[in-house]
């Protein structure tokens, strides 16, 4: 099912890929720089945003550059949800010669901010997983993030009878994924809400995507709905975990339905022991190849190549950036072993572990 969903963009880059390749032994090629010198950073938010930034995301784009070209160095760095921070390390790549930056951008100011400062020291910007906005970078790789609330909007609409009531607790809304995953949950829940087949009973948005934060808020509104709930949108696994402590301490775990993102292996041990519902699966790995592969063609010189890498284009409200989007996956405990184990994301002993363990069946 996954790979049917991501083969046409695979085919499209590997082509591609092939295609610029052939081209090396060209009088256009030859111009290019010699690649013993370059440089590619990437930049990530933070470890509360999704513990996937360093466990996923970077080895696998320092792979994926590795093997495009192992003479590139990659300067590898996590914000851990300081702007300011994120903007420093991107001043410090520049300085130490990096020609492009792939960014997931902690705010949509620091993005546009690093993309100025790209601008200035002749670099090129590649937003990863989240948009620029404010200004416009050299291209867009992530997955149709207002999808993803879609999904899990779709999931508590299909599966929650009508009258019920429903929590949501948000990501960080300064964000360009926390405002999307928001938007396309609202989008399917907002009808729902209107002419009652649901009710809205309690929603906050979390600064950074923070379990802590995500843990307090999921209390407060407990406390406000009397314990009154049955359903709770929260947008990736780290917040379903926190989400799922506070039902657990008034002994709702297993009764609330719970939805989630990444398919962490806290998100789907959470899934096989019943606690959380549902999660949303990206393939990172097809993601962090795609990026390497336009910031390479993008550092080597090639504009013409990187732009032919993407698909489509998207408007961030300042300019129309190339992108290559990808589609996420719904994932429940029926599709856990044909999805996620299947396409190689994690493996069966590292889910059926602790509770989940006596009710694995994959």
């Amino acid at each position: 099912m996954l790979r049917r969903l991501l083969a046409p963009a695979a085919i499209a880059i590997t082509a591609l890929a092939t295609a610029a390749a052939c081209t090396q032994g060209s009088p256009a090629a030859d111009t290019k720089p010699d690649t013993k010198d370059l440089s590619i950073a990437f930049l990530m938010p933070c470890s509360t945003c999704a513990d996937r930034f360093e466990s996923k995301d970077k080895p696998y784009f320092e792979d994926a550059v590795k093997q495009l070209d192992p003479s590139i160095k990659v300067i590898a760095n996590n914000a851990q949800g300081d702007a300011a921070v994120q903007l420093q390390q991107a001043e410090s790549a520049l300085t130490n010669g990096a020609k492009v930056i792939v960014v997931s951008p902690f705010t949509a100011e620091t993005g546009a901010s690093i993309v100025a400062k790209a601008d200035a020291a002749g670099a090129k910007v590649v937003a990863y997983d989240g948009a620029v906005e404010g200004a416009v970078p050299a291209a867009y790789v992530s997955f149709q993030n207002e999808k993803v609330g879609e999904l899990q909007g779709q999931y508590l609409l299909d599966k929650l009878p009508k009258g019920a009531t429903v929590a949501m607790v948000n990501g960080d809304i300064t964000s360009a994924p926390g405002r999307d995953f928001k938007a396309g949950a609202h989008k399917i829940l907002d009808p729902a809400f209107a002419d009652g087949r649901l009710k809205l009973g309690y929603e906050a948005d979390t600064p950074s995507f923070d379990p802590a934060k995500g843990q307090a808020e999921m209390e407060q509104g407990l406390t406000k709905l009397n314990d009154k709930v049955q359903g709770v949108i929260a947008p990736n696994d780290g917040l379903a975990n926190a989400v799922i402590t506070a039902l657990t301490a008034r002994k709702l775990n297993g009764k609330v339905l719970v939805t989630g993102q990444d398919a962490t292996d806290p998100g789907l041990q959470a899934i096989m022991a019943g606690n959380q519902s549902m999660t949303v699966y990206k393939s990172i790995r097809t993601e962090a190849q795609a990026a390497a592969r336009i910031a390479v063609a993008l550092a080597k010189g090639d504009t013409a190549g990187a732009a032919a890498l993407t698909t489509t284009t998207v408007d961030n409200g300042t300019g129309k950036v190339p992108a290559l989007l990808l589609d996420p996956v719904a994932v429940t405990r029926a599709n856990i072993a044909d999805v996620v184990i299947k396409d190689g994301y994690t493996t069966k002993d590292k889910i059926c572990v602790g509770e989940a363990a006596a009710k694995c069946d994959l």
